[in-house]
């Protein structure tokens, strides 16, 4: 509750409104007010706009954050983003988890040429390339997700799997790209479910799929909905290995009812989430366990998805800091941006909007309630 009071209280929001003499750059974010993603979303976004402005390195700009509820709801999404490209001051806009929101809104996005960088999951947000010149997008692809996850279960021996995903663009797509990978290496995905994403009881499906007694249970799902999918589990018996793909990234702590069904599963994510276990052994590796501590400081928890609107704040201001407000130039710098960032490396280039490597991708264990690096 608490949380989604603080996304609400930021709507409409500024930073540093007050600053006579600056050039106020808005960024605009379009998020969904009761998604705990999303919160963190807003969380880091905040604070990463407070560092930047802080920092200096704007000169005389400071920017501002806005931003605007969407309710998952891909028309009033579309009705944000219309709001946010008919104002001259908003140069760029970052949108949450929802994925049909930002594919829905696509053509306008190109259309009225504003900038955008979507945090959501699916590899829809950037394809196909040629419809979404103006979109880019930060966090987990699931190719590279898939292929990290086939990459243990091979190194096991795991005979077979079977796989739960939701029912959406991004579960269908993560689906595929799961199967893609499994084809590669001969393990058979002997049985696939498929679950809406707002489902609460998954007793019947879960029981469905652990019914053979497969070698491992791959989850590609939301964070709640993984959680549930692993109690449930659990709760009829399974005793294999619980795979999650990266969407189901959350806090960094498990929920202590889900502890004991989530202890020892493995999650394919970023440092971000295990980042105590991290030797700052470089400038970037040093960079992202001070943002931890930065974001624990502020909100008193971490989430693993905050690192992904950090980047996107961060790309955004260094755009602005060299060519202001100007939509063309920032798509321009966003297109060939290639950085170390808090979520790791960012490569975008002209064929490729979606920019996190696969290298920022390891192997994460639930051991007592946290997430630790595998190895």
């Amino acid at each position: 509750m608490a949380s989604t009071v603080l996304l609400a209280g930021l709507a409409g929001c500024t930073t540093d409104e007050g600053n006579s003499g600056s050039e106020v750059i808005v960024i605009g974010a379009d998020l969904n007010n009761s998604s705990a993603v999303d919160v963190a979303y807003s969380r880091a976004l905040q604070l990463r706009v407070e560092q930047i402005n802080a920092s200096g390195k704007l000169g005389n700009r400071k920017l501002l954050l806005r931003t605007q509820d969407n309710r998952a709801d891909a028309t009033a999404s579309l009705r944000n983003i219309s709001g946010f490209a008919d104002d001259p001051n908003v140069a760029a806009v970052v949108t949450g988890s929802c994925d049909q929101c930002i594919v829905g809104a696509a053509k306008t996005i190109n259309d009225k040429k504003i900038p955008t960088i979507g945090l959501a999951a699916a590899s829809e947000v950037t394809e196909p390339i040629a419809e979404r010149q103006y979109v880019f997008k930060l966090g987990p692809n699931s190719p590279d997700s898939a292929a990290a996850m086939v990459a243990e279960l091979s190194r096991t021996r795991a005979a077979n799997v079977a796989v739960l995903h939701t029912d959406d663009l991004y579960g269908r797509g993560g689906n595929r790209a799961l199967e893609n990978e499994l084809s590669k290496v001969n393990i058979e995905p002997i049985s696939t479910r498929s679950v809406r994403p707002t489902a609460t009881d998954l007793t019947q499906v879960v029981g469905e799929l652990t019914a053979e007694n497969p070698a491992a249970l791959v989850v590609l799902s939301t964070p709640d909905q993984a959680i549930l999918a692993a109690t449930t589990a659990k709760a009829v018996g399974y005793t294999g290995k619980i795979y999650f793909d990266a969407a189901a990234a959350s806090d960094l702590f498990v929920p202590q009812a889900a502890v004991a069904a989530v202890n020892n599963a493995t999650l394919v994510f970023t440092q971000t989430l295990a980042i105590d276990d991290v030797i700052a052994t470089t400038p970037a590796k040093a960079t992202r366990k001070q943002w931890f501590r930065d974001y624990i400081s502020r909100y008193g928890s971490y989430s693993g998805v905050a690192a992904f609107a950090a980047d996107a704040a961060d790309l955004i201001g260094t755009a602005v800091a060299r060519v202001g407000g100007d939509r063309a130039q920032i798509r321009a710098i966003l297109e060939t941006s290639q950085v170390d960032g808090v979520s790791g490396p960012i490569r975008l280039t002209p064929a490729n909007h979606s920019g996190l490597m696969p290298q920022a991708l390891t192997l994460l264990v639930a051991r007592s309630g946290r997430w630790r690096l595998a190895s």
